[in-house]
C-alpha cells in the first residue's frame, strides 16, 4: 500500500508539472469510460504554487516527507484548482505515513469536492479515498466512494466490487453483499476463493441454507483440491439434516486424505451412525483414538463401545466398555459391559462386571440383580440366581419381573435336587 501511494504521489505531481508533455498525457488511456465522455483540458498549478510543489517534490524524492508536508502546508491560494491540487498532494503524502490515514482522507476529500482536478487525478483519488476508508474501518464511507467511482468512470472493476462486498459484510448488511460479489466473481480473471466465501457467508448469516449449500457446492467444484471446502460442505449438509449427502461428502474427503481434525473424524463417525452403519462409526473412532488425533477419554471410548454393540460386535463392545469404565467413574459402564458379556454367553464375565456396577454404587440395583439372576440361571447356579431374584423383588421397577422368575427358579432347582 505504501509503495502504491508513493507511486501515486510521484506520478500525480510529475504529470501536472509539465515534466510529461501534454500531448503524451492526452494519449494515455481514458480515465473515464462513459459513452459521452470527452477528456477535459489538462490543468497545471500556477507559478507560485508550482514552485512550492516543486520544492516539496524534491524533499519527497529525498524521503523527507515531513519537510515536504511543511512546504505544502504553507501554500496559501484562492485558486480552486491550485488548492485542490495542493490538498491532493498533502493527502497522498499523509497516506504514506503510518497512522495518518484519517487525516489523509480529510485532505483527499477536500481535493475532490470541487471537481477541479484533472480527470485521471479526480477518479484516482476517489478510489483512493474509498480504499483508505476501508482500511480505517469507515465502511459506509468506503461504499459511498466506491459507488461514486463507478458512477463517474462508468467502469467495472473486480477489486472495487469485492471491497464493496467486504464493507457490507463488515457492517453486517448481508443481503447487500450479493450484488457486488456476483459482479466481482464475474469480473475475476480467475476464480477467487474469498469471493465465494463472502457470497456463502451472506446466505449463511441470513439462514438461507439452501442457497448457502448451492454456493458451497459450486466452490467445491471449482476448488476440488481445497480440503476445507469439502468438510464445510459436509457440515452444511448436516445442518439441514441431509445425512446421506453429508456422509457421501465426508467419505469422499476421507478417501482423499482431506480429513485431518478430530472434529472431522467424529463427524464422519456420527454420520455412519445416522446412516445405520455402526461398524464403520466404531472403526473410524477407534482408528483415530489409537493414532492420538482423537482424545482417549471415557466419552469417546463409550461411543466406540456403543457403536460396536449396535453392530453386534459384542467382543469389541465389551472391551471398550471396560476401558471406558477404568477411565471414568460411571458404574453403569460396568453394567453395559456385563450385558454385552451376557449376549456373548460369557456368564461368569457378565457376573463379574455386573458386581462391579453394584460395588461402584449404581442406582439401577434392581435391573443389575435381575441381570445377575439371569446370568447365574443360564450357567446353572440356581442358588445364586435365587439370591439375586430376591434382591430384584425389592426394587419396584423390577419386582414384577422378579416375581415371575422366582417360581421358575424354584422349580428348576427342585428338579435338579438343589436346595435353595
Amino acid at each position: 500500500m505504501k509503495k502504491h501511494l508513493k507511486h501515486l504521489c510521484v506520478v500525480s505531481v510529475m504529470s501536472v508539472a509539465t515534466i510529461i508533455p501534454a500531448s503524451v498525457y492526452a494519449q494515455a488511456s481514458a480515465p473515464i469510460a462513459c459513452p459521452d465522455y470527452k477528456r477535459g483540458a489538462t490543468n497545471i498549478p500556477g507559478q507560485k504554487v508550482g514552485k512550492k510543489v516543486g520544492k516539496a517534490l524534491e524533499a519527497y524524492n529525498e524521503d523527507l516527507v515531513d519537510e515536504a508536508l511543511t512546504i505544502l502546508y504553507e501554500i496559501d491560494t484562492s485558486d480552486t484548482f491550485d488548492r485542490a491540487f495542493a490538498d491532493n498532494f498533502i493527502g497522498k503524502l499523509l497516506a504514506s505515513q503510518t497512522g495518518k490515514a484519517k487525516k489523509a482522507i480529510e485532505y483527499l476529500q477536500k481535493s475532490v469536492a470541487p471537481n477541479k482536478l484533472n480527470d485521471s487525478e479526480q477518479v484516482q483519488t476517489i478510489k483512493l479515498i474509498a480504499d483508505l476508508s476501508l482500511q480505517e474501518e469507515e465502511y459506509d464511507s468506503a461504499i459511498k466512494y466506491y459507488q461514486q467511482w463507478m458512477k463517474v468512470t462508468c467502469k467495472e472493476d473486480f477489486d472495487v466490487y469485492f471491497r464493496m462486498a467486504n464493507a457490507y459484510y463488515q457492517t453486517q448488511k448481508y443481503a447487500d453483499i450479493i450484488a457486488p460479489i456476483n459482479k466481482a466473481i464475474a469480473l475475476a480473471d480467475k476464480p477467487n476463493k474469498t469471493a465465494y466465501a463472502l457470497k456463502m457467508t451472506s446466505y449463511y448469516n441470513r439462514k438461507m441454507y439452501k442457497e448457502t449449500i448451492e454456493v458451497q457446492e459450486e466452490t467445491v467444484r471449482i476448488f476440488p483440491d481445497d480440503k476445507a471446502q469439502w468438510t464445510q460442505l459436509g457440515f452444511f449438509y448436516m445442518l439441514v439434516e441431509d445425512h446421506k449427502k453429508a456422509l457421501s461428502t465426508f467419505e469422499m474427503a476421507y478417501n482423499q486424505g482431506y480429513l485431518v481434525k478430530a472434529a472431522e473424524f467424529k463427524a464422519l463417525s456420527q454420520l455412519y451412525s445416522m446412516n445405520d452403519i455402526p461398524i464403520k462409526a466404531a472403526q473410524i473412532l477407534e482408528k483415530h483414538v489409537k493414532s492420538g488425533i482423537i482424545k482417549k477419554d471415557e466419552r469417546m471410548l463409550t461411543s466406540i463401545a456403543s457403536s460396536y454393540q449396535q453392530a453386534k460386535e459384542f467382543k469389541e463392545a465389551a472391551d471398550f466398555y471396560g476401558q471406558s469404565a477404568l477411565l471414568g467413574s460411571d458404574p453403569d459402564l460396568y453394567q453395559k459391559q456385563g450385558m454385552v458379556y451376557y449376549a456373548l454367553e460369557r456368564y461368569s464375565d457378565a457376573i463379574v462386571s455386573l458386581q462391579k456396577a453394584l460395588d461402584g454404587g449404581s442406582d439401577k440395583t434392581g435391573a443389575i440383580h435381575l441381570a445377575m439372576m439371569q446370568a447365574n440361571f443360564d450357567k446353572g447356579d440356581f442358588r445364586s440366581a435365587y439370591k439375586h431374584v430376591l434382591e430384584a423383588k425389592k426394587d419396584n421397577s423390577t419386582a414384577r419381573n422378579a416375581r415371575s422368575w422366582e417360581p421358575y427358579i424354584k422349580e428348576k432347582a427342585k428338579n435338579r435336587g438343589i436346595k435353595l
